[in-house]
């Protein structure tokens, strides 16, 4: 297996469309640039956040490109590889692995929901095929489908490239400590949920998140605080930031809201979001941009500080 070992933060990279609803090539780019400024350890593609169940194989293709190009190395990369069937998710694993992902994050099948068989054999084709780190999205909200600690657990046992797991089975904080503990320590648990649980899934042991891609270097100042030891800070910043967290999560409006803060301040060019996901209002991204009142995000500063 190679060797790639995932920490810190990791944001699930949106996808920027063109005001006509194509993949947006210049503003990818300095979304990018905009992550690897705020000090990412690392960038996820093709997660839900990214509204990779609307994208196209041409799109995801040209994407991936468009990322590593930009990348450059200097980060590991996940993609996001997951299916509703076994046999599109494995060829879709092998692609991201060619293409230059670093580590897949994998979504359990979501339209026939699996039973406790058809999960297993699900990751363990996946690990089959590929040699490089597979982090299973254990994200029942989203996916409708809940994943037992101890397959996750037996999995990791029978396959060393099952090493993670991205929980966002809530409560998250207790499911982290029930996938450590069943696991004796092989699986490596990052937090999901926008970052929602994160200070307390770092008590519990968490290595990480994977929010959304708008306040990167605020989840980078917690996650660096509390691995400096200095919790207040990490608590603190933390909730304050927790408003904005929340209303990150709104159904159906999630997306829009992640990409009206990026344009903003110029990171992106357009909200445009894809169907299913709805545009927000005017009334709503009032709402929005209050949670952030006296806090000082990078993604509303860009432009300014960009040209500075």
């Amino acid at each position: 297996m190679k060797s790639t070992i995932l920490k810190g933060i990791y944001p699930i990279l949106a996808t920027p469309f063109t005001e006509t609803g194509e993949v947006d090539e210049m503003s990818l780019r300095e979304l990018v640039r905009f992550q690897l400024q705020a000090g990412v350890d690392g960038i996820a593609l093709f997660g839900m956040a990214s509204e990779m169940y609307t994208l196209l194989d041409e799109e995801k293709a040209l994407i991936a490109e468009v990322v590593v190009d930009e990348v450059r190395g200097r980060v590991p990369l996940v993609f996001g590889s997951g299916h509703t069937g076994l046999e599109v998710a494995v060829q879709l694993s092998i692609r991201a692995e060619r293409a230059g992902a670093d580590a897949l994050m994998v979504l359990p099948p979501y339209m026939a929901k699996p039973d406790g068989t058809r999960l297993y054999d699900y990751f363990a084709a996946i690990a089959k095929a590929v040699d490089i780190p597979i982090m299973i999205q254990d994200a029942p909200l989203a996916s409708g489908v809940n994943i037992p600690s101890a397959l996750m657990a037996k999995l990791s046992k029978e396959f060393e490239n099952i090493a993670y797991v991205k929980v966002e089975a809530p409560p998250t904080p207790a499911k982290t400590t029930e996938v450590l503990e069943q696991s004796d320590g092989r699986l490596t648990v990052f937090g999901g949920m926008n970052g929602m649980y994160f200070y307390e899934e770092l008590k519990r042991g968490a290595v990480g998140t994977m929010p959304a891609c708008e306040f990167p270097e605020v989840c980078v100042k917690i996650y660096q605080a509390f691995q400096a030891g200095d919790r207040e800070t990490a608590r603190r910043t933390f909730y304050q930031y927790l408003p904005f967290m929340r209303i990150g999560t709104l159904p159906g409006m999630a997306m829009a809201v992640h990409k009206e803060v990026l344009k903003a301040g110029g990171v992106i060019r357009s909200a445009y979001v894809r169907n299913p996901n709805a545009p927000i209002d005017a009334r709503t991204l009032e709402e929005v941009m209050e949670t952030l009142q006296g806090l000082d995000l990078l993604a509303l500063n860009w432009t300014a500080r960009r040209t500075q």
